[in-house]
């Protein structure tokens, strides 16, 4: 990479600098807050989960603002269509000779954070519009290929209470999200806070405290941090350990229907990268492929219904899951 070493320090110093600035305007959810700029870190996306209310959309429109990025907001309805995210061709014509030509007018796709805002309530033929950008970092309309601005950041969202007038999401496209998010509500001590906070006349004013072309340089730097190839045989096993076929856990036989594919241990490597990036460090540890390993196996591995009658999450699988095969691994 080349890039001055003062560059790139200065640039991982504002790490926590973001957080912070973040922090200014949502109480608490420090977990949460760093998850989501992991996922950033790391180039992929993150679908948010959970009940209304819990600020999930004032924290994406905060992030965009103190990442100095252009944000567009999406709100997804039952009737919403592709071409109203992508974008469409309109006719126009030509002053000069009078002639006519179509011209593509960009969608709110073409932005560096896409907030898609209660992603389950539009039809899958819009969900699946998405799964290029997601994917490729582009859009295609009309046979024609259009580039998406980087850094290029999906944040969906999604309601868990909401049954009617949804539609869940296919695991292929839950696939292209590196991380799932789950929001929980606030601590008491942070509930006082935020009514106190935004009941109020006074409003926090939130500066940019990093640029796109630092970012970009952050995500290069990202896969340039090390992982020993023990930590690497660690990923594989608790990947390889998700499959009821080839499993040796007996507990996963029990409670899982599909496990995680290779895609998984991508994403884990990739955020436990990120995630030692984000804490300074320029190796990866064991701690941090733990710490990742919930929101990126949650929405890949698929519980049977025996885990679902006896209440089983795929969290509290990972955890099981984790302790079995670190002692193989690790030791």
């Amino acid at each position: 990479m080349n890039v001055s070493e003062s560059a790139i320090k200065d640039a991982v110093a504002r790490l926590p600098l973001l957080k912070d600035e973040i922090q200014k305007v949502i109480v608490g959810q420090d977990e949460i807050i760093e998850e989501i700029i992991i996922g950033m870190l790391a180039g992929g996306h993150c679908l948010l989960e959970g009940v209304p209310g819990l600020a999930k959309t004032l924290l994406v429109r905060t992030m965009a603002q103190a990442m100095d990025l252009s944000f567009r907001r999406i709100q997804f309805t039952p009737d919403l269509m592709p071409a109203d995210i992508v974008g469409t061709e309109i006719l126009e014509e030509e002053r000069e000779t009078g002639k006519h030509f179509f011209k593509f007018v960009p969608g709110p796709l073409f932005a560096n954070i896409v907030l898609a805002d209660e992603i389950n309530r539009t039809p899958p033929k819009t969900q699946s519009a998405m799964l290029e950008a997601m994917q490729e970092f582009e859009v295609t309309n009309a046979g024609k290929t259009y580039p998406l601005d980087k850094p290029f950041f999906i944040l969906a969202t999604q309601n868990p209470i909401e049954q009617a007038g949804t539609y869940p999401l296919p695991e292929a496209q839950l696939d292209r999200f590196l991380l799932y998010v789950k929001i929980g509500y606030p601590s008491a001590e942070e509930e006082v806070r935020i009514l106190s906070n935004t009941t109020g006349t006074k409003k926090a004013e939130i500066r940019a405290i990093i640029g796109k072309e630092e970012i970009k340089l952050l995500q290069q730097l990202v896969r340039e941090v090390s992982i020993s190839d023990q930590l690497i045989g660690y990923v594989s096993e608790i990947i390889r350990a998700t499959r009821p076929a080839t499993t040796t856990v007996p507990f996963v036989k029990e409670w899982v229907e599909w496990g995680a594919g290779p895609r998984a241990g991508q994403a884990l490597i990739l955020t436990a990268k990120a995630r030692a990036l984000f804490h300074g460090r320029y190796a990866v540890s064991p701690a941090d492929i733990d710490a990742m390993a919930y929101p990126v196996l949650r929405h890949r591995v698929l519980m049977n219904f025996r885990a679902a009658s006896e209440n089983k999450s795929s969290d509290y699988l990972t955890e099981q899951l984790l302790g079995a095969v670190a002692k193989s691994a690790l030791s």
